[in-house]
């Protein structure tokens, strides 16, 4: 329950705002001057002040001052009369949320004590951040308090002591290396290498070379003998990043050190002995390569002995401001500056959908660090850059809205009316087969099936 504090000296008044308060649920406490109210804001946890303007001994603007030295966020709500409306204006410039001109309805006081109460809630989420964010120790700087990273959370801790392959699914820009990184560090083979490849940077040739390494002569540009991955990894862990990109030749040669333990480096004939644990990581759902023959299915059931998912960033909200207040930190350091960030620019960054996920988020909060004003971040500094993003636009210059949109409808229901009606098409012209409706669509697989759950669009079992 939300507390809040009035002051007024009339009576009257003073029982009216408090039982219209009482109703909305809130809890009140009264006092009839700023003297009097002054013990309570260090006795009483308190998420809103409501105070007269004009008061006997000191007025409004005096405890004002006064509120903002004992708590600089603690929002202050001022009531004036219509003549004073001058020095109102003059209590925001002092720090006051708004203040309100009798008469004012019982809905313009509701409205705004709402906001200012929301308002105070994030303004001391942002300081407990400052205070309390720090990397899960041992965790590789993973950073997230949300119901699905306390799960991944646990199935690290479970499965980091095991030899066991795992997989790891999720978005790009999920943190996907660093639940790698986090079961290698907290496994028996922390004092050992941990060697990351990413299997979509390389052709299939160089991959090959990098994996197992090669012979002098082995191709034209081999002049000495190299040691691959494996080799080089002995003893501790190979992060197999992008799995899904593998070429099915190799995916064949993996699935034998997999098994067997053991491989031949590129143009040699010594077989060598890999004590290598396998972690693996895609973006891409092998279940349907699998379909499409790309990917083999002895080797998914090889690798997938633990499946942990990364679920995006916007699926789990919770996880933004630690991890904006981490980026803040990391960026002022980097800097040599001290960094702030506004309440309404962390309640933006909330509400952005983050499809290229915490990766986006960091280049975002990076960019704004170097581009702020008086080292503070506000919500101009951190709008998502839609220079590039207009596209093609002519087509809609000439819609007449007004013949298939009906008036009264809010923004969101027409959005949301029209992003199914696209959804359930681009579905039906591909046949159901999500990847392809996904690319069609300019989308990635899992915001696809994040935008058919959200419609209630049934996955049609027949297909993928």
């Amino acid at each position: 329950m939300h507390s809040i504090l009035v002051v007024d000296d009339e009576p009257n008044y003073q029982i009216v705002l408090s039982e219209l308060l009482k109703d909305e649920g809130y809890e009140v406490f009264t006092a009839d001057s700023a003297e009097a109210a002054l013990p309570l804001l260090r006795t009483t946890d308190l998420d809103l002040v409501l105070t007269d303007m004009k008061m006997p001994g000191m007025d409004g603007i005096e405890f004002l001052k006064k509120i903002k030295e004992f708590d600089p966020e603690l929002p202050v709500i001022l009531i004036t009369a219509y003549a004073e409306v001058e020095r109102a204006v003059e209590a925001m410039h002092l720090g006051a949320f708004t203040y309100l001109a009798k008469p004012f309805s019982n809905r313009q006081l509701l409205a705004n004590a709402a906001r200012a109460i929301e308002h105070y809630s994030l303004a001391l989420e942002v300081r407990r951040l400052k205070q309390e964010v720090s990397p899960r120790a041992g965790f590789a700087g993973m950073i997230g308090k949300s119901p699905s990273m306390q799960t991944v959370y646990q199935l690290i801790e479970k499965v980091a002591p095991t030899g066991s392959s795992v997989l790891i699914t999720g978005e790009s820009g999920t943190g996907k290396e660093l639940v790698a990184r986090a079961i290698h560090f907290l496994s028996d083979r922390k004092d050992a290498p941990f060697i990351s490849v990413n299997c979509a940077a390389l052709s299939e040739t160089l991959l090959e070379s990098e994996l197992f390494g090669h012979e002098k002569g082995a191709f034209t540009d081999a002049i000495s003998m190299r040691k691959g991955r494996f080799e080089l990894a002995d003893g501790g862990t190979l992060f197999l990043d992008e799995i899904g990109e593998m070429a099915p030749r190799l995916q064949a040669k993996l699935l034998r050190v997999l098994q067997e333990k053991v491989f031949e480096r590129v143009g040699g004939n010594q077989t060598l002995h890999a004590d290598v644990r396998i972690l693996a990581a895609t973006n891409k759902d092998l279940k349907d390569e699998i379909e499409r023959g790309t990917f083999r299915e002895d080797l998914y059931y090889r690798l997938n002995v633990i499946h942990i998912h990364l679920a995006p960033l916007r699926e789990r909200r919770d996880d933004i401001p630690p991890l904006v207040t981490h980026f803040i930190g990391k960026s002022g350091k980097n800097l040599g500056k001290q960094l702030d960030l506004s309440v309404e620019a962390l309640r933006l960054l909330i509400s952005l959908p983050w499809e290229g996920n915490v990766r986006e988020l960091e280049n975002t909060i990076e960019r704004a660090a170097i581009l702020c004003e008086d080292n503070t971040i506000r919500p101009e500094d951190v709008q998502p850059d839609g220079g590039c993003r207009r596209g093609n636009r002519q087509w809609s210059e000439t819609l007449d809205l007004g013949q298939f949109i009906p008036d009264n409808l809010t923004l969101n229901e027409i959005m949301d009316g029209i992003e199914e009606r696209l959804v359930r098409r681009a579905l039906e012209e591909a046949d159901d087969v999500q990847a392809r409706a996904a690319e069609k669509l300019g989308l990635s697989k899992s915001l696809l099936q994040y935008k058919m759950k959200k419609y209630h669009i049934q996955r049609k079992k027949s297909a993928n």
